[in-house]
């Protein structure tokens, strides 16, 4: 069984979305990040980082003690190879599989974030930081519109972690308002995973806990952003 300690965010969704899709059993811990629940000693056991989503393996393949995983990109990688779904094991294709999971984790999901708090949550409405990842988010966009192009999905012809790592955060183009339908290859792609029926189930995990307005109290803003007022 996997013990899932999870909020609902795009990063958390990554791993309900890859939990989904290969099929193995899981069971959620809810971690009120608002509340600064990833801040306790029983978590920072298992994300030292403080940071959600983290899984805990509790029947390991080697039969000993529970493992625990944090960060998403290390987190897809083990799923992908317990389960044996979804991360090739030849060369060339887990080489190509492994390149854009990290670009995500290195650079799509960081950007996005960036923007989308500049742009939603900070306090005053800076332009400078604004559009500045406002444009990094663009050039981003246009690198997967790129790979796209030339490929179905990010790891070539077969779905993969590093579509699922994409994906939630895509899903937040009309908040950040990205004008999608200039990248027609990222729409046709994300219009074609969003019909996948495990995917649907993993970005529903926790939408009846989605807090959508952070930054409304200033307890909350000092907890996710480290503003003092």
């Amino acid at each position: 069984m996997i013990e899932l300690l999870t909020a609902p965010t795009p990063n958390g969704w990554k791993i309900s979305i890859m939990l989904e899709e290969c099929g193995l059993p899981y069971s959620l811990r809810w971690i009120d990040i608002g509340r600064g629940e990833q801040f306790a000693p029983e978590f920072l056991a298992v994300s030292p980082n403080n940071r959600i989503p983290a899984i805990v393996d509790h029947a390991p393949a080697d039969g000993g003690e529970p493992i625990p995983v944090f960060e998403t990109g290390a987190i897809l990688v083990y799923l992908a190879e317990k389960s044996g779904r979804f991360l090739p094991t030849e060369a060339r294709g887990r080489k190509a599989v492994l390149e854009w999971l990290f670009w995500q984790v290195g650079g799509l999901g960081p950007m996005l974030g960036q923007h989308g708090h500049f742009k939603l949550y900070a306090p005053e409405r800076l332009p400078y930081p604004t559009e500045r990842y406002r444009a990094e988010a663009l050039r981003l966009y246009g690198v997967l519109d790129r790979r796209l192009a030339e490929h179905a999905h990010l790891g070539g012809a077969d779905y993969s972690i590093a579509d699922m790592a994409c994906f939630p955060w895509v899903q937040t183009w009309k908040a950040q308002e990205i004008p999608l339908a200039e990248f027609g290859h990222v729409q046709a792609w994300y219009d074609r995973l969003k019909e996948r029926p495990a995917l649907r189930a993993g970005m529903a995990v926790g939408r009846d806990r989605l807090n959508r307005r952070p930054a409304a109290d200033a307890e909350t803003r000092r907890i996710l952003f480290g503003i003092k007022e």
